[in-house]
């Protein structure tokens, strides 16, 4: 391998450094001490952010519900350890399930220790207690703590929201108390009634409990279905597993054996997409010299006008003459630009080949994934965390919710301990204080919506600097194996571990620089899909006209700099330069062999989707017949499961994953190989001193040849062609 002893890289040293002039040198120091500055107030800023959510956030307003005082449902070492569902006093007063997991329903909010399971009123109650206490003791584990008092007036009990005025069967679902609805025979009911008394006298059906739990039955059926699942996926995720550890088996056998078949893939492809057109063109001809003969069918299709009815044009001669001229015009094109290009197409196809070769003598570069896909998991979780401290900031905030649309203290911020003595219940009656969020009226809660955005923007630059640090290392072992003139004897050894060190020692600025400026344009992107959002039921056609545009074209600028910083990773493997110049050479290098990028790319992509599809498509044949007991062999080992196409979907998915992973090493391995190759071409000239470092098939390809020396007999230095 090549490389400057002063230089972290691992190509050959660039020939201009003498260039570099005194100012130049002073400019490229300046910048980097204005990045390195920036870089220190970003890690600043993400501290900052983290210590503010840790001191002001309390991860157990996410965790635990909250009843109407401000009190957690179920935490440990408060009077509610064991009391972790939430009951509502009268849930007919909530309007729809959002409302109900929101915790912004107009009825008291308590926590208790299980739901009640069956019907019943507190006037039923007080009847009931003149024979019976143990009537009592059932019905006051759903009144306020400390009540005791089964001989108040329900109307004096109503008014003070000592207790509910009704109970009905319930089930707990999200940590909350929820009518236990039952379908039987198409009739909704609940504990096998169809109605049911409201405590004040009124009889009501169960369709009003209905209506205002709506939702809340699919959920629960949405919740058995779960418990179906997670069973599926508890007796068959070693099968799972199975399939996938023969993913990752044949991903490999696959990329090996691209240096045999990348070629007979490719040119299959390419000819047989010619053979289809050619019988287009005929079967067009066959239609248009047989409805040529009809008499009705020589009308022009300007003659018919528009027709809701496609087959009618196809009754036309002109309309499958029209075809075959543009399957001909279509046929043309591809034999000629394959014939111009077919010098381009064949370097594509050696290209792959030396990429499998690549890959097979640095089998570690396979696994890398798992590194990236680790620290991806560190980014994700620190990001997570810092997200629920900040939106659990603040502290209890009460309002009034009241049922009467008409009243003017609703929504209202109010004390719970003073608001009896208001007259809000006398303005309002029925309006009740309660917990509604959690938030404050400091600067810092005013300011919560920003330092999320600030953790959002350093969470896609820690995501995408992770991934350049994986690109920036694959680049350099594949580049030193590139550039190691006797293969595999100069391949440094352990080249992805020395890579992955020169990346982290040398590069960590320019990474950190190119992951930035990704970071912003994705920031902005986010922030205008936020807008989009935000604005659907707007009626201001420009504005959405302006956003749609702005939208497109950052999502064009996203991909650009994807494109570029994967460009100038390589090129910083190769050289060790800084971002921006490694991101010139690479945009100017790619110019100037435009042509050949767009084959290449156009190639690697191609095949590399046909493996996915290949491979994805073949394990999930073979989990249908495993999961569906067709193979005689295993038919007895092999579970009884609810929903089979579960585990089958998730086999298809995870092998498509799986295998894109391995391809993801194999595409950056072809760009690397092809970066270091256009640079081979334009730096060497197969002489002596600079000798081509491309394999012999890329040589013969180009016409190329490497000159070395040797002295014959007499003790001359004399040349010879390789």
């Amino acid at each position: 391998m090549l490389q400057d002893q002063e230089s972290p890289a691992a190509g050959p040293s660039p020939k201009d450094d003498s260039s570099l002039n005194k100012w130049g040198v002073v400019n490229l120091l300046s910048v980097s001490l204005l990045f390195f500055m920036i870089s220190i107030l970003v890690i600043v800023q993400k501290y900052f952010v983290f210590s503010l959510a840790w001191i002001h956030g309390d991860p157990r307003k996410v965790v635990y519900p909250t009843d109407s005082y401000g009190q957690f449902c179920g935490q440990h070492g408060t009077p509610n350890a064991n009391k972790a569902i939430l009951f509502y006093f009268n849930i007919l007063h909530c309007a729809n399930p959002a409302v109900l997991i929101n915790l912004q329903c107009p009825t008291t909010l308590l926590c208790v220790s299980k739901c009640p399971d069956r019907f019943a009123t507190y006037l039923d109650m007080q009847y009931q207690y003149r024979y019976n206490k143990s009537y009592w003791e059932y019905y006051r584990q759903f009144c306020k703590p400390g009540f005791d008092n089964p001989r108040k007036s329900i109307a004096q009990v109503l008014q003070d929201e000592d207790c509910p005025s009704m109970i009905v069967p319930s089930r707990p679902f999200l940590q909350r108390c929820f009518p236990e609805f039952i379908t039987r025979n198409g009739t909704l009911t609940v504990a096998n009634r169809t109605d049911f008394k409201d405590g004040l006298g009124k009889t009501r059906s169960v369709t009003d409990l209905r209506e205002a739990a709506n939702g809340i039955v699919g959920l629960l059926d949405a919740k058995e279905v779960g418990i179906k699942i997670f069973e599926d996926y508890a007796s068959s995720w070693y099968w799972i597993l199975l399939g996938l550890v023969i993913t990752m088996l044949v991903s490999l056998a696959f990329i090996l054996l691209l240096r045999f078949t990348a070629g007979v893939l490719l040119w299959l492809v390419i000819f047989g997409v010619i053979a289809a057109v050619g019988y287009g063109i005929w079967h067009c001809y066959w239609e248009f010299s047989i409805l040529k003969e009809k008499p009705d069918a020589d009308i022009t299709i300007s003659n018919i006008g528009f027709q809701t009815d496609f087959r009618v044009y196809l009754q036309l001669s002109q309309t499958w003459f029209i075809f075959m001229i543009s399957l001909a015009v279509t046929e043309v094109i591809i034999i000629v630009v394959l014939i111009f290009l077919r010098r381009r197409v064949r370097i594509a196809i050696a290209l792959l080949k030396e990429g499998s070769k690549a890959i097979g003598y640095i089998m570690s570069t396979l696994f890398y994934p798992i590194i990236t896909f680790l620290l991806l998991a560190i980014c994700i979780a620190y990001w997570a965390v810092t997200a629920v401290f900040l939106a659990s900031s603040g502290d209890a905030v009460y309002k009034v919710m009241s049922t009467d649309p008409k009243c003017q203290y609703s929504n209202i911020t109010c004390d719970p301990e003073t608001f009896n003595k208001t007259n809000v219940t006398k303005v309002c009656p029925g309006a009740q204080c309660t917990f509604a969020f959690y938030g404050g009226e400091s600067i810092y809660h005013r300011y919560i919506f920003i330092l999320q955005l600030c953790n959002l923007l350093v969470f896609l630059w820690l995501v995408n600097f992770t991934i350049a640090l994986g690109q920036c290392t694959l680049a350099g072992a594949f580049a030193s194996y590139y550039w190691a003139l006797q293969k595999p004897a100069d391949i440094p050894a352990c080249p992805l571990f020395s890579s992955f060190g020169r990346a982290v020692r040398y590069h960590t600025g320019s990474l950190a620089f190119g992951a930035l400026i990704l970071s912003i344009v994705q920031f902005f992107r986010i922030i205008l899909e936020y807008l989009d959002h935000k604005l659907k039921g707007a009626h201001n056609a420009f504005a959405r006209f302006l956003l749609c545009c702005l939208k497109c074209c950052f999502w064009c600028l996203e991909h650009f700099i994807r494109f570029m910083n994967r460009n100038a990773y390589i090129m910083i493997a190769i050289y060790g330069k800084n971002f921006c110049t490694s991101a010139r050479e690479a945009f100017f290098l790619l110019m100037r062999n435009v042509v050949r990028v767009a084959v290449l790319d156009k190639v690697t992509d191609f095949l590399l989707f046909l493996g996915k599809l290949l491979i994805s498509g073949s394990m999930g044949v073979l989990a249908f017949f495993v999961f569906t007991h067709k193979i005689p062999v295993i038919q007895e080992e092999v579970p009884s499961l609810n929903y089979y196409w579960l585990p089958l979907l998730t086999v298809i998915f995870g092998s498509y994953l799986v295998a894109h992973g391995f391809f993801n090493v194999y595409a950056m391995c072809v760009d690397t190989l092809f970066l270091c190759f256009l640079v081979d071409l334009e730096r060497n000239d197969g002489s002596a001193a600079r000798p081509y470092f491309m394999s012999s098939t890329l040589r013969g390809i180009l016409n190329k040849r490497n000159v070395r020396k040797r002295e014959d007999k007499r003790g001359y230095r004399v040349r010879k062609k390789k």
